[in-house]
């Protein structure tokens, strides 16, 4: 499904594949992250056949509306506080995706899936 905004002319619809691009390179900029975990086994096994992308980790939920949210599925660095890390990455996400669309980001929610030493 995609996301809807309507404006003074028309209205701009942008794909889920978008805004999770969008999602997956403002987190990657956040100090702390490692990289994307996959969000479950089947998009493992996709990801062996293609390259890495931007999208691999991120799940985006909208009802076609102009509200989303955001599901982000991340590895971090061994150390550091898990709190402020995924503090900062809701912020940058959350700012980037609604600065870049004029979209509203109703939540981002974070699942640590892993810690790298």
């Amino acid at each position: 499904m995609s996301a809807s905004l309507k404006v003074d002319l028309g209205t701009v619809t942008y794909t889920e594949d978008y805004i999770a691009s969008i999602a997956g390179y403002s987190a990657l900029e956040c100090y702390g992250l490692v990289g994307m975990s996959q969000k479950n086994i089947t998009e493992m096994i996709s990801n062996l056949f293609k390259g890495d992308n931007l999208q691999k980790g991120v799940r985006i939920k909208t009802d076609g509306s102009e509200n989303i949210i955001v599901e982000l599925y991340i590895t971090v660095k061994y150390g550091v506080s898990l709190s402020a890390v995924a503090e900062n990455i809701i912020d940058k996400v959350k700012y980037s995706i609604e600065k870049e669309t004029g979209l509203n980001v109703q939540s981002v929610d974070i699942i640590v899936q892993g810690i790298q030493i």
